[in-house]
């Protein structure tokens, strides 16, 4: 080898060395010399990159919690994952410590090359940006606003009671009709009576693709994010054609309702609604159009997440339902004593259902709508129970664990309303699943109110109306069921079977002619 070449490779060398060496001198000065929470050991070379999972991701993340603790530490191309198991915890990282943890990851997929970061409350950067649009969305959706919506969730239920009378073999389609019908009602003042209707198959498909990108480590542009650059013709590339297309898809469920909803507000047409309201109250002059663009991205949000996420919980209340038909015998007691048989429960007799509201708290807590939250990313370095968490850390609170604690919630593979009860009554001293299933600190779910009005509501309905009982087999032994769910950020029961018929003949009279009168 000549002179020349060996002193090349040997500066290659010392410096390849001294940058490790000064990265590893630069990291023990930010850490103190601390080290990083538990969790499963690195490979010197591919660090966990083999330990990370992508499907039902927080089965492992739950494992992990068992085996090493409330916060578990992994590396992935030099990037750590904190996830956090307990509730304890989540709310050290995200309420106490709420500057630190309330921005999302860098995750190039779905806030850049898709563009839900430009305009969705939910993927955008903490900062002022983010702050206006929460405080216009919340605005509309408040605890003590959501009772003017009241109404349209009615309607849409009793409408909902109708359909399972006429065709109960296809409840799904059903209950996804009826969340899509009331959010677009409720939005945008638009009606919705099938599920053919373009607004709905835009949101549907829309919602499914974001819980897809969502995923961390789904795509390996996320990853690698300087991919993001390369053009998508290129060999590995299908990443950029698939966001290209669900960009577009992602701007037309934006825009569409919305310029709708705009244009029967105009010629005076238009249905009381969420974007009405946010039209009215507009200023006028040079910010008119970026407040404009604001409402637009508000109501966009509550109808993408409006067709979804309560969507996931009624379906598991039906498998729950279905796997265990003797929680209705303890329902309908209730409902019979305090409704009677005569008419449908409504909001008035929500206060004096415990029974009922126990079965919508276990609903949201038996199998979560998001299982991981939505993950955070740690704006500074920062220490925990003296271990090290470095600036840009993504940190994942696993709901999936938490609303599986067994201290908290005995026997937690069982759905047990009676677990939030003492003495026939909602006791206090159990914890409320909504704690941690609409995530946590300042970015917790805005629309946690109106999803609950809506859960309870179809709860009463439904077991007020209905008897719900698992499928049989040709002899007509019933059928073993099993609580499947998707992968993705957003969860849903497997599709499965069940048996939906009416209670009795004087209630599907009853159904008929409420439905009728509205």
């Amino acid at each position: 080898m000549p002179l020349s070449t060996r002193s090349a490779l040997v500066v290659a060398v010392a410096g390849i060395l001294a940058t490790y060496i000064l990265s590893l001198l630069a990291f023990r000065r930010r850490s103190r010399g601390l080290p990083y929470p538990p969790g499963p050991t690195p490979s010197r070379v591919f660090e966990n990159l083999f330990d990370l999972p992508i499907n039902h991701s927080w089965l492992t993340y739950d494992k992990w919690h068992r085996a090493y603790g409330d916060v578990v530490h992994i590396k992935v191309f030099g990037t750590s994952l904190i996830i956090v198991g307990s509730m304890k915890a989540a709310s050290e990282f995200f309420d106490k410590r709420a500057k630190i943890y309330s921005d999302r990851p860098r995750a190039p997929m779905i806030h850049e090359l898709m563009g839900l970061g430009e305009w969705s409350v939910a993927n955008m950067n903490y900062g002022n940006v983010w702050r206006k649009h929460r405080r216009t969305f919340t605005n509309y959706f408040r605890e003590n606003t959501v009772s003017k919506y009241h109404p349209v969730l009615v309607k849409e239920t009793h409408a909902m009671l109708k359909r399972f009378l006429k065709t109960p073999e296809d409840f799904l389609g059903i209950v996804r009709l009826a969340f899509a019908a009331e959010i677009m009602d409720v939005t945008y003042g638009l009606p919705v009576n099938d599920l053919d209707n373009e607004y709905v198959t835009i949101a549907e498909t829309a919602a499914s693709l974001v819980s897809q990108a969502a995923v961390p480590g789904a795509f390996v542009v996320d990853l690698f994010p300087i991919l993001k650059h390369v053009p998508s013709w290129f060999p590995g590339a299908g990443f950029k054609r698939k966001a290209k297309v669900w960009r577009a898809l992602n701007d037309v469920m934006r825009t569409k309702p919305f310029i709708a909803a705009k244009t029967a507000w105009e010629n005076g047409s238009g249905s009381p609604c969420v974007a009405a309201s946010m039209l009215d109250e507009l200023p006028d002059g040079e910010q008119r159009g970026v407040e404009e663009e604001v409402a637009m991205n508000a109501s966009a949000v509550a109808y993408a997440g409006g067709t979804d996420t309560t969507v996931s919980a009624v379906t598991s209340f039906i498998m729950a339902m279905a796997m265990d038909p003797s929680i209705q015998a303890k329902a309908r007691e209730e409902l019979d004593r305090i409704v009677g048989t005569s008419r449908l429960p409504d909001y008035n007799d929500r206060a004096f259902l415990p029974y009922i509201n126990a079965i919508c708290k276990e609903s949201m807590r038996w199998q979560p709508v998001t299982p991981l939250g939505g993950a955070r990313a740690a704006c500074q370095d920062d220490v925990w129970n003296g271990y090290f968490i470095p600036k840009d850390a993504i940190v994942i609170g696993n709901v999936w664990s938490i609303l599986r604690d067994p201290v908290a919630y005995p026997e937690p593979d069982q759905f047990k309303p009676e677990r939030f009860l003492k003495d026939g009554q909602l006791d206090p001293q159990v914890r409320d699943p909504s704690t941690a299933a609409f995530g946590f600190g300042r970015r917790i779910c805005p629309g946690r109110y109106f999803s609950d009005a809506s859960l309870y509501i179809v709860v009463a309905s439904v077991l007020t109306a209905f008897t719900i009982e698992p499928p049989v087999d040709g002899n007509g032994k019933p059928l073993k069921m099993s609580p499947d769910m998707t992968g993705g950020a957003i969860s849903h029961p497997v599709p499965f079977k069940c048996i939906i018929k009416p209670r009795s003949e004087q209630m599907a009279e009853l159904i008929r002619d409420i439905y009728i009168e509205i």
